[in-house]
């Protein structure tokens, strides 16, 4: 029976071979297929029992060898939503069904892939090459909070972005401890000061030195000699409308030698109309006195924050009673220091409010957030891009398009993305080597056509055989 044996031992090389062919030639067409992970061949032999003086080589058996968790190079696109895992893990995704729009109904089945040449479709979903759609979590652009805890079939679409009303300002700035006003004059002293009570009509000082707290048209002039610029700024009301606010700095009184020692006064005025006349408020005090000790250091207000009362800016109300804006200084970013120029130097004067605004491009970051770029500045998370990762990731079930399934034998999904990272703008390529899949493909090809060399062989000593019968 050798020889009959040998016949279909031979058969079984031939067989594992063509399995091992098909393999390669399929890794070799999906060289430049994204995401994808080629397949190896593992031969194993088969021994049928005998005794142990006469046991044979047997003949063999193909299996295939997934390379799920071998990573394939990193190709850059250029293409915002492309995304690429540079580690452990896949994308979850899912199966459209049927519908469009906000009525496209999905599998509800969690896919697996690495292939992230994901972009939008007319409906704003991020679907793949392949036709899989990308889950992961909303996350609310105002509170930054993840909202469900499951992920579902991302849609990003190009809704508005709210405004928000300004409630801080934060306020940088060095004041001279010498201001130069067009009134100051180094021979005069207190020729720097506001003297609120001398050359006003009205005392623009605040109430709780028996000022109004305002300036007045018909006195704009006297109190813009007697005052230095402090910066402005654009702020926002819950409706989005912008606001010009600018700030002016007088300073009401000098230090007096002590004890005890009286602090550097100032006054912060608001531009209210610039262009009023007579009595119509030009300017309003924020009716606080701001004070500096003798090492520039700000005093008071103790918190530090500086509250504009409420008022009315070319026909815009702004800082209302139930949410005012407050000046924010922390005690330390207001100095009082000398200054050559006589000037404030302000070094930064920033708010927390915007206008409404609509989706420009969104990107995905390192640790797989999308996040979006708003028409207003706004630069927001909008979803978090869920990532599973599997103990046995080679166990997974291939499907089309690059796509595999959860099995038994790969374990439970474990969502996160662990140490690995997302690089957005980038494309993981197919891990497929060329002049490897071709050196197999010399050897399976010898191997293959020395099997049929083998049933060549057995077929002569069989015709041998029978030559002795005749």
């Amino acid at each position: 029976m050798g020889v009959f044996s040998a016949l279909t031992t031979a058969v079984t090389g031939m067989q594992a071979q063509s399995y091992a062919l098909e393999n390669i030639s399929g890794n070799i067409a999906n060289s430049r297929t994204a995401g994808f992970k080629r397949v190896d061949t593992s031969f194993s032999d088969l021994v049928p029992d005998s005794a142990l003086n006469r046991q044979i080589a047997g003949s063999v058996a193909s299996y295939s060898r997934a390379t799920n968790t071998i990573q394939g190079d990193l190709n850059a696109t250029r293409i915002d939503t492309n995304a690429a895992i540079n580690g452990d893990g896949f994308f979850v995704v899912d199966q459209r069904q049927s519908g469009v729009g906000a009525s496209t109904q999905f599998a509800n089945s969690n896919l697996y892939t690495r292939r992230g040449d994901f972009d939008f479709d007319a409906d704003g979903y991020l679907v793949n090459g392949a036709g899989y759609y990308l889950k992961g979590q909303k996350i609310d652009p105002v509170t930054g909070q993840i909202i469900g805890s499951q992920p579902d079939v991302l849609r990003i679409t190009k809704d508005q972005f709210p405004a928000k009303a300004t409630t801080q300002i934060e306020y940088s700035a060095n004041i001279p401890a010498y201001p130069k006003t067009n009134n100051a004059n180094t021979s005069t002293p207190g020729s720097e000061l506001l003297n609120a009570g001398t050359g006003f009509g009205t005392n623009p000082g605040t109430t709780a030195s028996g000022g109004t707290g305002t300036v007045v048209g018909s006195d704009l002039t006297t109190f813009l000699n007697r005052s230095i610029p402090g910066g402005s700024v654009t702020v926002y009301d819950t409706l989005g409308k912008a606001t010009s606010v600018e700030l002016r700095w007088a300073k009401v009184s000098n230090a007096a030698a002590g004890p005890p020692a009286v602090a550097d006064t100032w006054n912060l005025f608001i531009a209210e109309n610039t262009g009023a006349t007579g009595t119509t408020v030009a300017y309003r005090n924020v009716d606080t006195d701001i004070t500096f000790d003798n090492t520039g250091k700000m005093t008071s207000p103790a918190s530090g924050n500086i509250t504009i009362p409420p008022m009315t800016i070319g026909g815009n109300a702004i800082s209302p009673a139930s949410a005012p804006i407050s000046i924010v200084t922390n005690g330390t970013s207001l100095t009082q220091n000398g200054d050559t120029s006589g000037q404030i130097d302000a070094r930064s004067i920033r708010q927390n409010g915007y206008t409404a605004g609509t989706l420009d491009r969104v990107s995905i970051s390192n640790e797989g957030q999308v996040i979006g770029t708003f028409s207003n500045g706004q630069v927001v998370p909008l979803a978090q891009i869920a990532v599973a990762r599997f103990n046995a990731g080679n166990a997974l079930k291939r499907l089309d398009g690059g796509a595999f399934e959860e099995t038994i034998e790969s374990g439970a999904p474990i969502v996160g993305l662990g140490t690995a990272a997302l690089i957005g703008g980038n494309v993981e390529q197919s891990n497929t080597d060329i002049a490897d899949e071709f050196s197999k493909m010399i050897v399976t090809q010898q191997a293959y056509s020395a099997n049929t060399k083998v049933i060549s062989t057995a077929q002569e000593m069989l015709r041998d055989v029978f030559n002795i019968i005749r």
